[in-house]
């Protein structure tokens, strides 16, 4: 039952968890998982009021995205990118939000924004879309899809995004990872799709809030987007974690000592629950910010920086765990084994990049750096 302000994760939760092994043969979410994702509340989420959405916050987001991973971290990540591009969605002019929500805000949308890809090609009143888009998640349960292109703007190049009816596109079966499997992250594709320019805007409106907008809609896109994908991260890292010690504490070694008695698994379970605690209090800090924080340069660098090593910590910890989990852990259909897939996927997210993020949070704790100025520095 959908909360009056937020997400109700507990009723994705059974579902999730009945059809997460289906879901993966599958590669795509199950219609009833999907269903579940709508009616918890997920697509509406940041929806704006006046269309009958939450505008929630994003600390309900990461709560709600971490307890749905923990039964299926691909329903996890489909809910969490419905709620985001919901948030991207709202950048679009009246007209544009008119046509995704006019009839009510549960909208399930999927995207393939980052990196812009296929042909945009200016055409009166509008423009034409050409190309493939690959990477769209929850796409063959989605109502609307947002897909980037490059075209040529009054500042010059400019990466600008189509929203475009799900059922204009034709959606190829290209999806086969290592891990995130039930989240059919399919390629996308148009021939000469027309699409209104009320349906359109650049990529570059997300770095500044709206006038008037509501906190979720303030703040600039580079602070909150590696969020959306460490919080399914998260709370399949911590299912992982849950899964091992049980695993552990019921196996005997072939010596016939306790595995849970040696002195490898007991500093494993406490350097493993002291990264996922990390790695949580991280993100809540993240979310949390993004929620009330005076938004500056350096508070989105720090929001980058924490999500990006909150997602390595996650990685690392699941890593080890899944090492340390002997050869039932390799058997196929072994629920560690899945998890350490799909935590393994989604750290490989780019967003996610602890480098990347890392740099721009030099940029930020050194702004007056130059080429110029570091020679001088080094005495070159």
């Amino acid at each position: 039952m959908l909360t009056a302000t937020g997400i109700a994760p507990e009723a994705v939760l059974p579902t999730a968890r009945r059809d997460a092994r289906l879901a993966e043969e599958q590669r795509r979410l199950t219609p009833d998982t999907a269903d579940a994702v709508r009616a918890a509340g997920f697509a509406r989420h940041f929806v704006p009021r006046r269309w009958g959405g939450h505008e929630g916050t994003f600390t309900d987001f990461l709560a709600a995205t971490a307890s749905v991973a923990g039964a299926c971290a691909s329903a996890a990540w489909c809910a969490a990118l419905y709620a985001a591009h919901g948030r991207l969605a709202s950048y679009l002019p009246e007209q544009g939000q008119q046509d995704l929500w006019g009839a009510g805000p549960d909208v399930r949308i999927a995207a393939s924004v980052v990196p812009p890809q296929g042909e945009a090609t200016p055409h009166p009143g509008g423009w034409h879309l050409s190309g493939r888009w690959a990477y769209a998640s929850g796409v063959d349960h989605a109502d609307w899809i947002l897909l980037a292109s490059w075209t040529d703007g009054p500042a010059g190049r400019e990466h600008r995004i189509f929203a475009v009816p799900r059922d204009e596109v034709t959606v190829l079966d290209t999806w086969r990872p290592l891990g995130l499997r039930g989240t059919g992250s399919n390629t996308a594709t148009a021939d000469h799709l027309f699409v209104p320019a009320h349906r359109t805007f650049a990529l570059g409106e997300l770095l500044a809030p709206r006038p008037g907008a509501a906190r979720c809609h303030a703040v600039p896109f580079p602070m909150v987007a590696a969020l959306q994908f460490a919080a399914p991260l998260l709370g399949a890292a911590e299912s992982a974690h849950t899964l091992w010690v049980a695993a552990t504490a019921g196996r005997e070694r072939a010596d016939g000592r306790a595995a849970a008695r040696t002195p490898a698994a007991r500093h494993l379970v406490a350097e493993s629950s002291a990264k996922l605690k990390a790695a949580r209090l991280l993100l809540t800090d993240v979310a949390q910010r993004a929620d009330g924080a005076v938004v500056t340069p350096e508070a989105v660098a720090e929001c980058r920086r924490d999500a990006a090593m909150a997602a390595a910590l996650c990685a690392q910890a699941v890593d080890r765990l899944f090492h340390a989990g002997g050869a039932s852990a390799l058997a196929d259909g072994n629920p560690l084994q899945q998890k350490w897939r799909d935590v393994t996927a989604a750290a490989a997210h780019a967003t996610l990049d602890f480098d990347t993020a890392a740099a721009a949070y030099a940029d930020a704790a050194f702004p007056d750096t130059c080429p110029d100025t570091d020679k001088e520095a080094n005495g070159s």
